[in-house]
């Protein structure tokens, strides 16, 4: 699926000198959206292929990957159940309503266990409970989800930086895999203090042309302040392009913020990866009294 990318104003892009140009995965035309789109492809096909009629993934209350696997379980008539990180909803958020309404049922368990989640023993727990499931990892992240995140860019996308957020480091990696040698990938992590990310990322890449930056998490995964939202309402108004608050606009406003310190060479063309989860908004307009866009 060839995604066309758009190129975007700002006098801030004008002083310092540079193009920038948005690839909106937020608007492939699918049951599901974003880069869950990717990394959820060749997941699924194997499923089926595997003859399968269970799937089972993990992630947080808000989690976009969780919301697109019940979605895309339903399409093919799988069941689902989601491990889900933290205390049990008796009035579920939205995302995890839609998740619901797609017949994905959940297992709550502790943050402190689910912080385990890749350790053997926990790995060898869930595979002996759910035998006949098949499991995808957090995020959807494994090698099949790497085969679908390479398709996010081509050779046409022959820009000097792709800017990306980063929660798991699958999009990212995919990314990188099919970079040009003159190209730096900057990601954006959006959860504060997962060192093992980088080397997560170099697991799945071969090259060594990227880098993460994590100044810009806003103090973690799903938290922000007033400067963001204003940032997100401001570019909504100049760009009529909706931002997600846990992936995205982080992103962007730490872009903003590398161009606006001159950290960016004049004459850079720079592409950035929507990366969807707008419904995500919902909930977070919903607990914090919000008025973000959805579309």
């Amino acid at each position: 699926m060839k995604i066309e990318s758009q190129e975007i104003f700002n006098s801030l892009y004008k002083d310092a000198d540079v193009r920038v140009f948005i690839k909106r995965l937020d608007l492939i035309k699918s049951d599901i959206s974003g880069n869950k789109y990717f990394k959820l492809k060749y997941n699924i096909l194997e499923a089926l292929s595997q003859g399968y009629k269970k799937i089972l993934t993990f992630g947080g209350a808000f989690s976009n990957h969780i919301l697109a696997t019940a979605i895309i379980s339903r399409k093919y008539n799988l069941s689902s159940i989601g491990i889900i990180r933290g205390d049990e909803h008796n009035i579920l958020n939205p995302t995890l309503q839609i998740a619901s309404d797609n017949g994905m049922r959940f297992k709550y368990i502790s943050r402190d266990k689910y912080k385990n989640r890749d350790s053997k023993d926990f790995i060898d727990r869930i595979n002996l409970k759910y035998q006949d499931y098949y499991i995808i990892p957090e995020g959807g992240t494994n090698d099949l989800a790497i085969k679908g995140t390479e398709e996010i860019i081509d050779v046409d996308d022959d820009h000097n930086y792709v800017c990306c957020a980063v929660g798991t480091g699958g999009t990212i990696s995919g990314i990188i895999n099919s970079s040009q040698d003159h190209q730096m990938i900057l990601g954006f992590p959006a959860i504060k203090g997962n060192n093992s990310l980088a080397e997560k990322i170099t697991l799945m890449t071969n090259k060594n042309n990227w880098k993460l930056i994590d100044k810009y998490h806003f103090g973690g995964y799903a938290r922000f302040n007033n400067e963001l939202i204003d940032f997100i309402n401001s570019f909504y108004i100049n760009n009529n392009i909706p931002l997600d608050l846990i992936y995205t606009s982080k992103m962007i406003f730490g872009l903003h913020d590398l161009i606006n310190l001159r950290k960016i060479p004049k004459g850079s063309k720079i592409l950035l990866i929507h990366t969807g989860g707008l419904q995500g908004n919902i909930g977070m307009n919903s607990i914090h009294n919000l008025n973000l866009h959805v579309k």
